[in-house]
């Protein structure tokens, strides 16, 4: 027996959710229904197609090869019913997009709207999550594509560039106007704000002094908070002082909220980039959307 449609559509929805309860909810099934139809997908194809525990939903390595043809598939069949027609209207699609959750909700998120007025076609799908795992589901075809900055390591990839990323040094207003920070020896008296001591955005700063003043920059304390929208509000309860994308504060520097700190040190850039693995299936639509994305600005 072939796999049907409706069965590699779960499959398809399970995949992208790694949850068998919000996919379910996603197709409008019921658990158990849901549940069967992973179930006889699998019989019909002899294969385990995920890993399932009491905590969590993965691939197999069959899986993943089965996910990039199972949306070939479908995407092929939902065109039937426009082939059909003699007219020249564009042919609806849906991609899967991930991104960490600062940039989807402060930049992605709204620019849904005017994306979806610009091509009605399209139908954009958001997950969020943190750069590596993401950048994971997108090279195993979980995600059509990701939004990040990071750093891309191995091959097998393509992207576009979006938007240049500028970072500013800032502390708040209050806590500057009580302890100025400009010197490599004002760093004692505080605390520095980061993301993680693996990924430091911090490095920006040092990087860009790299070469002209190799003074340590030696902090009272260091505080990890994983993302730069806890950062930004323990800066602004003036907690420390960090580096940040401008984009992300920048209401608050024209507010006064907050303050550069060593204005005359240039920080080192950065890039946002729409990142895919490469032979995409929908790498035309991709770099369409790559280029819609460049011209919304970040906010």
């Amino acid at each position: 027996m072939l796999p049907d449609l409706e069965s590699l559509r779960c499959f398809d929805a399970a995949a992208t959710h790694l949850s068998f309860r919000i996919a379910a909810k996603a197709v409008a099934l019921s658990p158990a229904a849901f549940g069967d139809r992973i179930k006889r997908l699998e019989d019909q194809l002899a294969a385990p197609l995920f890993a399932r525990t009491t905590r969590r939903v993965a691939l197999t390595p069959a899986g993943h090869r089965l996910l990039v043809q199972a949306r070939r598939v479908l995407d092929e069949a939902g065109r039937c019913q426009h082939v059909v027609r003699d007219d020249a209207a564009p042919i609806p699609y849906e991609l899967t997009i991930g991104t960490r959750f600062e940039l989807g909700l402060s930049w992605l998120t709204p620019a849904l709207r005017p994306l979806q007025a610009e091509r009605p076609e399209r139908t954009l799908h958001l997950v969020f999550g943190d750069s590596a795992d993401l950048l994971a589901r997108a090279r195993n075809a979980v995600l059509d594509a990701l939004v990040t900055s990071a750093r891309l390591t191995g091959g097998n990839l393509a992207y576009e560039l979006l938007h240049t990323e500028d970072y500013v040094f800032v502390g708040g207003s209050g806590l500057v106007g009580r302890k100025p920070l400009a010197r490599s020896a004002d760093a004692a008296q505080h605390t520095l704000l980061d993301v993680a001591p693996d990924l430091p955005l911090f490095r920006y700063f040092l990087d860009a002094r790299r070469g002209h003043d190799e003074t340590a920059w030696t902090f009272s304390k260091l505080e990890y908070l994983g993302t730069i929208g806890a950062i930004r509000l323990r800066v602004l309860q003036g907690a420390g002082v960090a580096v940040l994308p401008r984009y992300f504060v920048a209401g608050d520097l024209r507010a006064r909220r907050l303050v550069r700190l060593v204005p005359r040190t240039a920080l080192q850039r950065d890039a946002f980039r729409l990142i895919w693995r490469a032979n995409h299936p929908r790498e035309a639509e991709l770099r369409v959307l790559a280029a819609d994305l460049s011209r919304l600005p970040l906010a």
